[in-house]
């Protein structure tokens, strides 16, 4: 993927752009609601392309992630690298945030061309409770990747047994799930 053209910033819009990018990093939910209601655009993104929702999502800030997404942010918005804030939840092993992220509208088995879905980066790093959450959200753990890779392949590829063995028996490891009431 290559990064799409940015405009360059003055100095003094530069600086305050940083201080907000620190201020999502640093979970900091109150002031990131009050500037998001006063018109800030949520899916704001820095030069690497991650947006506000993935910084808050990577850094495990919940409380920010949930912010976020009641101000309209986009829960499969990818940055330059083709990361969703799912995926990195998954990559951190961050349950609640990946639940908040989930309870928000991201697609569970979301992914930019190219990349890798959230139970094929749970998958990777041996996350079997980021696993459990996701088959149960319907994740597909036969999805395959652009490389024709399916999750419990891509476990295989980094050695990661329990991962593995919870996706050799994807009907016990899939949990039902509860419809939402007036859904069919």
């Amino acid at each position: 993927m290559t990064a799409p053209d940015r405009p360059e910033l003055d100095a003094e819009t530069h600086a305050r752009v940083q201080e907000l990018f620190a201020l999502v990093r640093a979970g900091d939910a109150t002031t990131l609601a009050r500037l998001l209601g006063m018109g800030l655009v949520p899916n704001l993104r820095d030069g690497k392309g991650d947006s506000l929702l993935m910084l808050a999502a990577y850094h495990g800030h919940v409380d920010a992630v949930r912010v976020l997404l009641e101000h309209g942010a986009d829960a499969s918005l990818a940055n330059d690298r083709g990361q969703t804030p799912l995926g990195g939840a998954a990559f951190k092993g961050d349950i609640a945030v990946a639940t908040a992220l989930l309870e928000g509208g991201a697609q569970v088995d979301d992914h930019p061309e190219g990349g890798r879905t959230a139970l094929m980066l749970a998958a990777m790093f041996d996350r079997v409770d980021m696993i459990d959450l996701l088959l149960a959200h319907g994740a597909n753990p036969t999805r395959a990747g652009a490389d024709g890779a399916t999750a419990r392949d891509l476990a295989r590829g980094m050695g990661a047994e329990r991962a593995m063995e919870r996706l050799s028996q994807p009907s016990k490891s899939s949990i039902p799930r509860t419809p939402k009431p007036g859904v069919e």
